[in-house]
């Protein structure tokens, strides 16, 4: 770093999504550097979970809400923010909707400016396609972001694509992956403790082989439902189609959970598997959770990369992975098994079943240690993307 810098991360609320968790992870880290600081501005105008924690690490939070009738009062907010924060770069996660908070900043805005894309595109058309003032409304912001951006990155090289932002009116725009990072070592829990800890919590026996699933419960069952992401519905039938051939089998779901869950335990408990799949809601221990279990399922319909099958690597976990998650999420390429979803849940079953088998890798930790996917790689390539204007 050749001097200290600010930069403004523009969230939706300071919570226990991926790039939220990420953010924090890089602030704990720089909290023990000279150089870079952070704050943040959450544009839904709600505290979230980590914000105690921001703050005792030295971030400020402006709760600015955003929105068609309150766009007057957030300009003026935002604008303000700018002026008094003196920010080397404003780094903006809310996609489209970048493009018009860049459009209101106008002169106060510093000279990075960057859009980040996070989440699957087909889900960003979704949820802009319920009208068409909706849509205009992304069209639109999507041309400011060709306008105001000076870098667009995203969690996947493949995610950018997706978003059209290869297209002509972006060509000028510096682009690329930037990968979100995890600390490594959170991940080297040692696996037996672990595990009879997981055994006791659920009282599930010593055979028991566990897969483990990570995310948010969709807020429909319905794998082909608009907002389906993380198909936590597939998830179960796969779960249920393997406990029928092997009476060992265990699913444990862990996320926030949604209006699918009592009809998911219905769909359970008809097939008679109540203790042998479980809920257990929003969790700050996965990694005990990952070295405690046997296998990481993640059926996503798309991911903008999938970080969690990244976690359960350092973990040393084998992962069945939906084809729609990008490849470059495969750090150690034995650890991975991609299959399509349209496979159906009795094929899922078989994989799900011959993975369970597979042994743990412990020496994958050190190979994502190593990876750009590494706290301190990733925010070293998050510094020099700050600094490339700001010093030229």
């Amino acid at each position: 770093m050749t001097r200290p810098f600010r930069v403004l991360q523009v969230i939706d609320t300071l919570g226990m999504g991926g790039a939220e968790t990420w953010l924090m992870e890089v602030l704990r880290l720089w909290s023990r550097d000279t150089a870079p600081r952070m704050d943040f501005l959450a544009t839904s105008g709600r505290r979230g979970l980590f914000d105690d924690e921001a703050t005792a690490l030295g971030a400020r939070i402006y709760y600015v809400p955003y929105g068609r009738t309150r766009l007057v009062a957030f300009a003026r907010a935002f604008r303000q923010v700018l002026r008094d924060g003196c920010y080397t770069a404003i780094h903006d996660h809310q996609d489209y909707s970048s493009g018009w908070h860049f459009l209101i900043g106008g002169e106060a805005l510093p000279p990075v400016r960057v859009t980040h894309v996070h989440n699957p595109s087909y889900q960003i058309d979704n949820n802009y396609g319920v009208s068409i003032s909706r849509r205009m409304t992304a069209r639109i912001g999507k041309a400011l972001v060709a306008r105001h951006a000076t870098h667009i990155a995203g969690t996947s090289r493949q995610v950018i694509s997706e978003y059209g932002f290869d297209a002509a009116p972006f060509s000028r725009i510096q682009k690329g992956p930037l990968y979100c990072g995890i600390e490594p070592a959170r991940f080297t829990v040692e696996p037996a403790s672990a595990r009879a800890k997981l055994l006791a919590e659920f009282g599930w026996s010593s055979e028991s082989k566990i897969a483990l699933f990570v995310g948010r419960v969709d807020v429909s069952p319905d794998p082909n439902h608009p907002q389906a992401h993380k198909n936590a519905g597939f998830a179960v039938d796969v779960a249920i189609a393997a406990a029928r051939r092997d009476k060992h089998i265990r699913l444990l779901l862990a996320g926030a959970s949604s209006p699918a869950v009592p009809l998911l335990e219905r769909r359970i408990a008809d097939a008679g598997m109540s203790e042998a799949i479980r809920f257990c809601g929003v969790r700050r221990d996965v990694e005990r959770l990952m070295a405690g279990s046997d296998v990481f399922l993640f059926p996503s319909r798309g991911e903008g990369l999938g970080m969690a099958a990244v976690e359960a690597q350092a973990a040393g976990l084998p992962v069945l992975a939906s084809d729609a998650v990008p490849r470059e999420a495969s750090v150690v390429e034995h650890l991975m098994r991609f299959k399509p979803l349209a496979a159906g849940a009795e094929s899922w079953a078989d994989d799900l079943l011959a993975l369970a088998e597979c042994p743990r890798d412990l020496a994958a930790n050190a190979k994502i240690a190593a990876s750009p996917f590494s706290i301190r790689h990733s925010a070293d390539a998050l510094a020099a993307l700050y600094l490339s204007k700001a010093n030229g």
